[in-house]
Parts: structure tokens; sequence; C-alpha cells
């Protein structure tokens, strides 16, 4: 298990638990995109939270704009946070439960005068809105009566009136230096159909005033959020003073992970999916938590990611290679070994005979022996690696050479005796060698030693497999670093052309055929593979790389 560490909000709680109260928590995720590994962060802290106080955790939908929801977001959500290990049991809620209390609520906001229906465009709002160095200015309609508004609001929830006429408006103070204290928006129109409750409501709340209601409702203890919402804090304490709601939770705020290499925005993430630089939201370059699990990233390496990484105040950039590694530590553990070729060259054994097709045994895991073994097959044609064979080799080249021995991993060692090439384009075609009988398994009965092993398959029964080795998806650290004048749009200037190679022509060991997806391998002097859980089949087997060996990415950086 991943070790809990002190953070400046388990102090707080730890604190508001001396009085006596309990904990609730609660995981509020928009559906209208998939989750990434920033979201990761916050349910593993929400989640964790509840757990080490015997408190609980509510998974709550924020579906309150039916123009970007849908439910395959929904079931995405609810399945990535099963798999990273949490469960909510009956707790689960969604903010259009509360359409019927919320408007109650509006109206009440009303009755108290502290709230207006405003009749400005959405243009004329902003302008009047101020800027964050010039106070607002009150909208022409912020005096309208009681009456008038509790009329007006009546026929916006009727659906008398077409999109943007009119808009309900908090009413607080234009002059505040937080803008976002100015005469918030808490409902507008929007005629359109909602996943839940259909066609029963044409006007929907907006997120601050929502937000806030439903963890009163649910009777939240600390809402914890990320720094962006801290100044919407006072705004959250003014509703709920406001309404004098039940439950008044105590917000906390907390800096969001940032991951060099990648955008953490679902806006953007959607812009890479929707004009298709990536092919979906599981796209195994995207830091989303489908496309990291479809890569064969697991559940531990990620929560313990996010418990290493810690929580804080402070934004900072986390370094990818951190994840990467903490991944490694655990695919070391527990992902069985396999050989594969993924650029082959065919060798012709000499001295073997063509028909003796021979049973070797081989560790799935060299540490672990309680992993067993498994049986892998020598033949005459077997299969290597092109770069691992240089017909004029530097120095300390430790691969195979002309009449240079070398040792096969639980076969035999071999040496180089011939070289066949094209006679046209001077292309290796392929390599005639004998092999010593006296080093079955691999080493030598006088201990003669030779420095280089390598991984084979045999080319009697190998499997032909497509293998997509993955490269980050951006060139620089930060993707949103530009000289551009276009902003907005300028990490997908810094996209890299060769973020995905795809081989057609792999070779893999015979045992890889009855792989699951999702499983991981680790193919030997490669790095870490898993079968696709979306595009392979049984007979198309497509294999992902997961993360190599070393430290690959390097030269990205430069």
């Amino acid at each position: 298990m991943e070790k809990a560490t002190k953070h400046f909000i388990k102090t707080i709680i730890e604190n508001d638990l001396k009085k006596n109260t309990t904990i609730t928590t609660r995981f509020p995720p928009e559906p209208n995109g998939y989750l990434h590994i920033g979201h990761a962060k916050s349910i593993c802290l929400n989640f964790n939270m509840a757990k080490q106080f015997n408190g609980n955790c509510n998974l709550r939908f924020d579906d309150t704009n039916p123009a970007k929801e849908d439910q395959k977001y929904i079931d995405s959500i609810i399945s990535d946070i099963k798999w990273l290990g949490f469960n909510w049991g009956d707790k689960i809620f969604y903010a259009s439960d509360y359409f019927d209390k919320l408007y109650d609520f509006a109206v009440d906001l009303i009755k108290k005068n502290k709230a207006y229906v405003c009749s400005l465009s959405s243009e004329d709002i902003r302008k009047y809105r101020g800027t964050l160095t010039e106070s607002g200015k009150n909208s022409p309609y912020r005096e309208r009566t009681i009456k008038e508004n509790l009329d007006l609001f009546s026929k916006m929830k009727n659906g008398d009136f077409i999109d943007g006429a009119h808009v309900l408006r908090a009413k607080i103070d234009m002059k505040s230096p937080n803008i976002n204290m100015r005469d918030p928006v808490i409902y507008r129109i929007k005629k359109m159909s909602h996943p839940r409750t259909k066609d029963k409501w044409c006007i929907y709340p907006m997120y601050d005033f929502t937000h806030c209601i439903s963890d009163s409702l649910e009777n939240i203890t600390h809402s914890l959020c990320t720094l962006e919402f801290e100044d919407h804090r006072p705004l959250y304490d003014w509703f709920l003073e406001t309404l004098k709601t039940l439950c008044h939770p105590k917000q906390i705020e907390f800096a969001r992970m940032n991951l060099t290499f990648t955008v953490m925005s679902k806006r953007k993430l959607q812009k890479l999916v929707n004009n298709n630089y990536v092919t979906s939201w599981d796209d195994p370059r995207l830091p989303t938590i489908a496309g990291l699990r479809r890569r064969g990233y697991t559940s531990f390496a990620i929560r313990n990611f996010c418990e290493t990484i810690g929580v804080s105040k402070k934004e900072s950039r986390i370094d990818m290679e951190l994840l990467e590694t903490l991944l490694k530590d655990d695919l070391n553990e527990k992902a069985p070994r396999a050989m594969a070729v993924l650029n082959p060259l065919k060798i012709v054994i000499e001295n073997w005979d063509k028909n003796k097709i021979q049973q070797l045994d081989a560790f799935n895991h060299p540490q672990k022996k309680e992993m067993g073994t498994r049986k892998i097959t020598f033949s005459k044609e077997i299969f290597i690696e092109k770069n691992d064979f240089m017909e004029d080799p530097p120095n300390k080249f430790f691969r195979l050479a002309p009449k240079k021995e070398i040792r096969l991993k639980y076969a035999y060692y071999i040496t180089c005796k011939k070289v066949i090439k094209d006679e046209k384009t001077g292309e290796i075609k392929k390599l005639i060698c004998t092999y010593d009988p006296k080093t079955k398994g691999g080493t030598s009965k006088d201990k003669r030693k030779v420095k280089g092993t390598l991984h084979w398959v045999s080319a009697n029964d190998c499997i032909n497999a497509e293998v997509r080795v993955y490269d980050r998806l951006f060139s620089m650290e930060n993707p949103e670093t530009s000289n551009s004048e276009n902003l907005k749009n300028n990490f997908i200037e810094n996209i890299n052309p060769n973020s995905l190679k795809i081989i057609k022509n792999a070779k893999l060991e015979k045992s890889l055929l009855n792989a699951v997806p999702e499983k991981v391998f680790q193919f030997e002097r490669l790095g870490y593979f898993c079968v696709d859980s979306k595009d392979s089949k049984p007979d198309n087997l497509i294999f992902n790389r997961t993360v190599p060996l070393r430290d690959t990415w390097a030269k990205i950086k430069k």
C-alpha cells in the first residue's frame, strides 16, 4: 500500500475532529469529458481523507450544462474511479437531483431581495462587470421589484423567453475588489434536453450557485478543491450564509497537478480529440486515466504518484519522469517477462537439424521464482533485432558481429559465420551462424564467458503482431510555451510529430498468443508492453509500449 503522508489539509481535518465533527468529502466531476491524472490527485485526496478519518466520500456529478454533457462521460468517470481502487457505496449523487431545491433557493434569494432578473446581453454583462483594476457598475435592471423578479423568473422557468433574453443574478456588490462577487449569474435560459431530467427544465443553474448548495444538502464537511476556486470561496460562503442552510462546509484549496510534456485541461484535451490530433479520449498518448490505463499504467503507480507528490498550496510542474519511475518500480515487481523482436533479422543456425524443435525453460521473472517458468522453442531459424548486429562494429560493441560469439538468452552460444545480402541493394537479408551444443540454457560448461546476451524468438512458431511505440505527445516540457501570438492554441504547435511509431511486423514468442487486454509484460531488453484493450483482436494482436526500460526521452529535452 502507498504510505500516507502528512499535509496541511490533513492537519486542518485533525483539528476539526477535535470539535467532535464527522468528515464527509466529495469528488464532484463535470461529465463533459474524460478524467485525467490531475483528477486522480483530487480523487485520491478526497477518498483517502474520508477513509483515514472513518468518514464518507460522495461521488457527485455536476451535470448542470446539458450542452456539453453525455452519458458516455458519466460511464467513463465511474469506470475510472473504480479502476483506481475507490468505492463510494450508495453515495452517488447528481446536481440534477437538486434542480427543484435549487430553484426554490433561487426564489428565496429573490424574496430576500438578494437576486434579480437581468435583461442585459451577455456582452453587456461583461462590460458592466468591470475589470480587475476597475469597478463594475450596476445593471439598469438591478432595482426591479421583488414581485417583478418573481414573475420574470417564473416565466423563465416556464419557457416564455428565448435563450439569452434574461438571466438571474445574485445581488451582491458591483464594486467588490473580488470580481466573482459582482452580481454573478446564477441561472440562465438554455432550452435543451437534459440527459437525466429530459425536457422538464429550460433554465439551468450555474456552477458557483449549484456547487455550494449541493455540498450543503449532502452535509459535506470539507469541500476540497483546487486553487483556481480560492477567489470563489467568498461567493461560496455568501450563498450559504444568505440562504441560512443547515450545513456550511469548509472550503479548502490546494494546488492542482501540472505535469511536464502534457496539458491538463479538459478543454484542451477535447480540442486534441475533436481535431484528430489523437484518436480518442483514451488515446494512450493522453494523460487521461483511460488513456494511461490503455497504455498499461497501473492503478497502484498512479495512486503512489499522487501520494508521492503530496498536497500543497504552491503550484508546480511535476516531472513526467517521476511518474514513469514509479510505474517502472511497480511493473518491475509484477510484470512477467517475455521475448519479442520488433525489427527482425533472420538467423539460420547452420549446424542445427532443420527438423529439430527443442523446448527450453525460461523464467517468467528472474527474481520471483514463484512466478514459475514457461516453455520457449528453439529451431533452425530464429529472429534477433537488426540493431543487435553490426558488420563492422566499433570497440565495446557487445552484440553480434562476423566471427563473434554471443549468448542467446535461455538457449545457446552462437557465432556468426556468414552475412547474406541483397545483391541489388546491399541490405543484409540474413545471417548464417553456428551454435555450440555444450552451452544449452545459455551457459558454458567450460565456464567461458561472452559479453553479449541477446533476446530472440524462434521463426518456427513466433507470433506476428503490431506494436505501437508511443513517445511524448508534446516536444516541450511546458507545451504552452511559445512565441506565437495565438496564445489560446499555442500548445498545438508543440505537438511531437513522432509521438506514435507503428511497427507492423514484430515477432513475439508464442506464449503471448493468449495475453489478455491490459496485461503488461516486460519484453526483455525493450521495455514494458501491454495488449491494447481497444483495437487488439485474437487474429490481429496489437501491443502498446507502456514505458521503456531506460530514459529514452532525454533527446526531446534538448
